[in-house]
């Protein structure tokens, strides 16, 4: 039976550490985004030094994979009481306006990662993978429900609503003029039945 006993001593002290160097992180990205943020402005916010700071991380590329990962973790946080893949999709992009600097962090890293000797290459393989698993398995339901189109395979249409959510956040830091919350709205309306109508019901969002 696995122990409910919280961790102790210098373990829980590392740990406590490295969420806190994780926190700092998240909030330099955030701001300044991958090529102006630095290692040094990092271990200042928490008082330590840079070897200081890898020591809890190994490297500045595991650091910048840990932030990704917790970004990805308040993505779902922010979408924990949604009904569809499309309002979570298009409730993640309105999330992800409001921090620019993470989302040049991705967009420049998945970029880098799709040379498979880049160490987030698993990261990003493993992540495009499950998403667009869980996309197909809600979009799956939806066909199912009748509010999403079934003349367009729930797989197709998953793996099109990451390359929309994904291609926009590359115009958007292009220009931030583009509303990336409104055009994803526009794919979840394209998703559903060609006739607009869901077994005589008002449509729904896929």
């Amino acid at each position: 039976m696995p122990s409910s006993r919280k961790p102790r001593g210098p373990y829980r002290k590392g740990l406590e550490r490295r969420e806190q160097i994780l926190r700092a992180a998240l909030e330099v990205f955030a701001e300044h985004g991958d090529r102006g943020s630095s290692l040094k402005e990092i271990a200042d916010r928490v008082e330590m030094s840079q070897a200081g700071v890898l020591h809890y991380f190994g490297s500045r590329e595991e650091l910048l994979l840990a932030v990704l990962e917790a970004r990805d973790a308040l993505d779902t946080a922010s979408v924990g009481d949604i009904h569809s893949p499309g309002e979570g999709m298009t409730r993640t992009v309105a999330h992800n306006a409001q921090q620019p600097g993470l989302v040049s962090l991705f967009v420049t890293l998945s970029s880098a990662a799709t040379d498979p000797a880049h160490p987030a290459h698993a990261f990003f393989a493993h992540r495009y993978d499950d998403l667009a698993r869980t996309l197909t398995e809600g979009l799956t339901t939806g066909r199912d429900q009748g509010v999403v189109r079934s003349d367009i395979s729930p797989e197709k249409l998953a793996r099109l609503l990451l390359a929309v959510s994904d291609g926009l956040q590359l115009q958007w830091l292009m220009n931030p003029d583009v509303d990336m919350t409104d055009l994803v709205e526009t794919f979840n309306l394209m998703c559903r039945p060609p006739d607009g109508t869901t077994d005589g019901q008002a449509p729904a969002a896929p």
